[in-house]
């Protein structure tokens, strides 16, 4: 089954046009991750399907579920860990996920976010304010509170952009966990990142998809040896 399916997806702003016409299709239970250069729409497509804004024509489903007429209980089944972080600065990390877990209005709360400070190892940090933690641990704490409501779809935009090294394999190993389990669609400026943890990729460049398909597939539409250099060729229409 689909977990997302966009026709003629598009959103203009005034006279500048973000996303132009995609057609997409991403499967329940799939990796898929979204690249492009800046500015390539990879950022107002991601919010058109996590509901955040309406496209200005074309069809989202998800689920099953039309975008504008089920928009509330899509709203119940996705979450999203934006690129700021989204937490709340002067609660500690336990706070942060009690406070989530109310509004989301979690049955047996304690279970719940027992099970997300063991996957994400945050007992050493769960009294800790938040605006005290380093920009991995901050980052954590984001994608663990966007896992509170148990989403069937999760939309991680530029997860680890800003850490170092260490804090960003710690990240990818916990993205790793969570793969096969729900559907994730991930955002990154990193192409390793998503070679590494993706099923598929599609590849944006001025709002349009312009490429769709496994590392692999991409390396070998391209006939290059490499994803980064499959990349480069796609978004440059033939230029290494």
């Amino acid at each position: 089954m689909l977990a997302i399916e966009t026709k003629n997806l598009t959103k203009v702003f005034k006279d500048r046009t973000a996303v132009n016409g995609i057609d997409l299709k991403i499967n329940e239970g799939e990796l898929f991750a979204l690249l492009g250069t800046n500015g390539a729409g990879k950022t107002t497509t991601i919010k058109m399907l996590s509901t955040l804004i309406f496209p200005s024509s074309g069809e989202i489903k998800i689920e099953g579920l039309d975008i504008i007429k089920d928009r509330q209980k899509i709203k119940k089944i996705i979450n999203v860990s934006p690129q700021e972080t989204a937490i709340a600065q002067n609660l500690s990390v336990k706070e942060n996920l009690e406070f989530m877990a109310g509004v989301y209005e979690i049955q047996n709360k304690n279970k719940k976010i027992n099970e997300l400070v063991k996957m994400f190892n945050l007992e050493g940090v769960l009294n800790q304010r938040a605006k005290t933690l380093s920009g991995g641990w901050q980052r954590k704490v984001s994608i663990a509170i966007a896992l509170i409501n148990d989403p069937k779809i999760l939309f991680l935009d530029e997860p680890t952009l800003g850490l170092d090294v260490i804090a960003r394999k710690e990240l990818w190993n916990i993205i790793e966990k969570l793969k096969g389990q729900i559907t994730i669609i991930l955002t990154t400026h990193y192409l390793e990142e998503a070679e590494s943890l993706s099923d598929r990729i599609g590849i944006m460049s001025k709002g349009n998809l312009i490429d769709v398909g496994t590392t692999e597939e991409l390396i070998k539409k391209t006939n290059t040896n490499n994803f980064e250099d499959a990349f480069v060729k796609i978004v440059t229409g033939g230029e290494l």
